[in-house]
């Protein structure tokens, strides 16, 4: 569950590691992995790692939170074994691998997303977002600065084309969330899916790669 919705505060400049450009998925290396440090103003993106258990446990253990998710609130030794799929989940190669982000508040800060991202198809350049957040740190705009990231790593690192997201249409903070990263809602799945023993509503939210480069564009400062 995503519940923020302050916009970047101003300071020091967002580590930005794909500088160079796109690498077209086509010519890739077998294996993708994101050139860690990722930095924001506020936050750092790095692999997960075993010390992480409290923080992730923390949130993935609250109902709120998983309450439009395929996984119920999880005990400690789910968390761990989640977090264990995770630490593997570190480069994408094939379709159908996943990448999991743990985004950590800067200078040491515990671990407050948990960000995903799936290579869908790398002959039609499809990835698709996910993203779970601690509740405790709503309310400042660190969902939407961390999530903007994992688009990043999908436009500007691996090249690609498209980029989805889908929640529950009863999910308005998840809904709200893509918006703000200036995703465009292309579908409402009326009653698509039999969740939670009663028919639910599907929202599919995108965003192409000339989207992200216009968005990108215009937030640059001018010359």
């Amino acid at each position: 569950m995503i519940r923020d919705g302050v916009p970047h505060r101003r300071g020091r400049a967002t580590h930005n590691p794909f500088a160079g450009g796109p690498i077209p998925v086509r010519t890739l290396v077998a294996v993708f992995t994101p050139p860690y440090p990722i930095t924001t103003p506020r936050l750092a993106l790095r692999p997960f790692a075993e010390t992480d258990l409290d923080d992730l446990y923390a949130f993935h253990s609250l109902p709120e939170v998983t309450r439009y998710l395929y996984w119920d609130a999880r005990t400690r030794e789910e968390t761990k074994a989640a977090l264990d799929r995770k630490i593997a989940c570190a480069s994408l190669g094939e379709d159908g691998d996943v990448l999991s982000v743990a985004a950590a508040l800067a200078g040491g800060g515990p671990v407050i997303g948990d960000l995903t991202l799936f290579l869908r198809s790398r002959e039609h350049r499809q990835g698709e977002i996910g993203f779970v957040f601690n509740p405790a740190y709503q309310g400042r705009g660190l969902a939407t600065e961390a999530a903007r990231e994992i688009l990043r790593i999908g436009f500007e690192g691996l090249g690609l084309h498209r980029i989805h997201g889908n929640c529950d249409a009863r999910n308005t903070a998840s809904a709200r969330l893509m918006e703000r990263l200036g995703m465009r809602l292309e579908a409402h799945l009326v009653e698509n899916e039999f969740f939670a023993g009663a028919w639910s509503d599907e929202l599919v939210y995108a965003m192409l790669a000339r989207e992200w480069r216009a968005g990108a564009a215009s937030a640059q400062p001018p010359a």
